[in-house]
């Protein structure tokens, strides 16, 4: 089934990780994709992807803590795609430490980003969903911002911030037929867990009570549905995606 047939999707982070899942995913799904990373190497990557897979995509590299980069690539995709109906921000990172260690650069780092950027990539686009009247907006935030975790203040605050976010817009948009909704991710099986230590990572797998790192499919199916039409009366929610971590 196509759930996505003939709608276009922006991801941002599509280049790796939970991302290019969730590209990779709305295009078996119908969808054509603009693929947002970083880096041009890592957005072409996976725009390549989703061509093999028979839909269209376009790559671009964007700074999405930067207003200037923000606003020159969604002038750029709206061009050349003509309309956006779902956007996913995902683009995220994590400098972490201990608070009395912590910068002040890497604080900001990460809510520029974490947070900062869905709010520049949210505002790019919700022109153009609330003209249609219709739209669905899914920001990735982490379990981390509903429990916290010691080394990861600016993490968290970031992703909390993001759950707060979520419901704002959540309000605002929903007389225009526009869902915004969250999905808090657990502990992922991506290049960040894929770092840690083997008595980390054991450690961690006692806290889940399914036993495993999630995959970032896991993820993507999710996020499938709350683009889909079975999610069309939910939004404001933040569906927690995490082994029963924080049940």
């Amino acid at each position: 089934m196509n759930e996505l047939e003939n709608q276009i999707a922006v991801v941002t982070g599509a280049g790796r990780g939970i991302g290019r899942a969730i590209a990779l995913k709305f295009a078996a799904a119908g969808a054509d994709v603009a693929c947002v990373s970083r880096t041009a190497e890592n957005a072409e990557k996976v725009a390549t992807e989703i061509r093999a897979l028979g839909r269209r995509a376009w790559a671009h590299a964007v700074d999405v803590a930067e207003a200037a980069s923000v606003t020159a690539a969604a002038a750029q995709i709206l061009t050349e795609c003509g309309k956006v109906d779902v956007l996913v921000n995902n683009a995220g990172l994590a400098r972490d430490g201990l608070i009395m260690r912590m910068s002040e650069a890497d604080w900001d780092t990460v809510l520029d980003t974490n947070l900062k950027g869905a709010f520049l990539v949210t505002k790019a686009f919700s022109r153009v969903m609330l003209k249609a009247r219709a739209g669905r907006i899914i920001n990735i935030s982490s379990v981390i911002g509903l429990i916290g975790n010691a080394g990861q203040c600016n993490y968290a605050a970031s992703k909390a911030g993001l759950i707060g976010f979520t419901q704002s817009c959540a309000r605002e948009l929903a007389s225009r037929n526009i869902t915004v909704n969250a999905i808090a991710p657990g502990f992922i099986e991506t290049d960040m867990t894929a770092e840690l230590k083997a008595d980390a990572r054991a450690a961690l797998l006692q806290q889940i009570p399914l036993g495993s790192f999630g995959s970032g499919d896991d993820i993507a199916g999710v996020a499938l549905f709350l683009a889909g039409p079975a999610a069309r009366y939910m939004t404001g929610q933040v569906l927690t995606v995490d082994g029963g971590m924080v049940m």
